[in-house]
């Protein structure tokens, strides 16, 4: 379909004699939140890796957009942004400079260039402000000032700044509070409404089936269950990440 930003066709991977992914097939629209939802060693990671392009598949083929990606350096080029667990943020740079981390912005000439800080805050403010986070209002503060919630939205519109058709997120509320838990998805809601597709991994049950469009649960590398969350209970969904009948 036209709409489909990511395509995974028949993907297997392997390590020596494990088998992480057997068959997978996936497909994610633009807009739209997908959730990964299984049991430690189900093959989520795995899955998440071959997407990004950190891992190619042994079997099968992941495209964005039609276009084969194999590689980290496929990923950025076809506009995949990544929010990791540990975020990759560097504390003692502002947020601007944090948002900017690796696409600094300079203005000069030859050896006469230097960082143009007042145009990364200026982007960075307007970055920010796409996300409406109201919490983020100084973008010269150190991230190291900020609070787990509010590292966590920053990731989100560092990702969202810099990917063109798709965001992943590992764990994005893991070792949050409520509120922050609450900030946290509405920022990734508000990325998925600005058309990026959004693949999520997450523990956290409750909170997937609240916000997610599709739930996908995997077990021992397949896809058990593809489905929409409505009418899905948290006991439903262990039941299946599990294999109980």
């Amino acid at each position: 379909m036209v709409d489909e930003v990511l395509t995974i066709s028949d993907v297997g991977k392997r390590f020596g004699a494990v088998t992480a992914l057997r068959d997978v097939n996936l497909t994610v629209r633009a807009g739209e939140i997908v959730a990964l939802l299984g049991d430690n060693g189900a093959g989520k990671s795995t899955l998440m890796n071959v997407i990004c392009g950190s891992h190619a598949a042994d079997t099968g083929v992941v495209a964005v957009r039609g276009e084969p990606l194999t590689s980290l350096a496929d990923a950025k080029r076809l506009g995949v942004g990544v929010v990791y667990q540990d975020l990759a943020l560097a504390p003692h740079l502002s947020l601007a400079e944090n948002l900017f981390l690796g696409n600094e912005l300079a203005r000069g000439f030859g050896p006469f260039r230097v960082l143009d800080r007042a145009r990364m805050r200026g982007e960075a403010r307007a970055a920010i402000e796409r996300l409406g986070i109201s919490t983020l209002r100084d973008v010269r503060l150190p991230v190291a000032s900020l609070s787990g919630g509010q590292r966590q939205v920053l990731a989100v519109a560092r990702a969202m700044k810099w990917a063109e058709r798709l965001i992943l997120l590992d764990e994005p509320t893991a070792a949050l509070g409520p509120k922050q838990v609450g900030i946290v998805l509405d920022s990734i809601r508000k990325a998925a409404d600005h058309g990026l597709g959004v693949v999520l991994v997450s523990h956290d049950i409750p909170s997937v089936l609240e916000l997610a469009d599709r739930i996908v649960i995997l077990r021992h590398g397949t896809v058990a269950k593809d489905v929409p969350p409505d009418g899905l209970s948290v006991s439903d969904v262990v039941t299946v990440m599990v294999g109980e009948e």
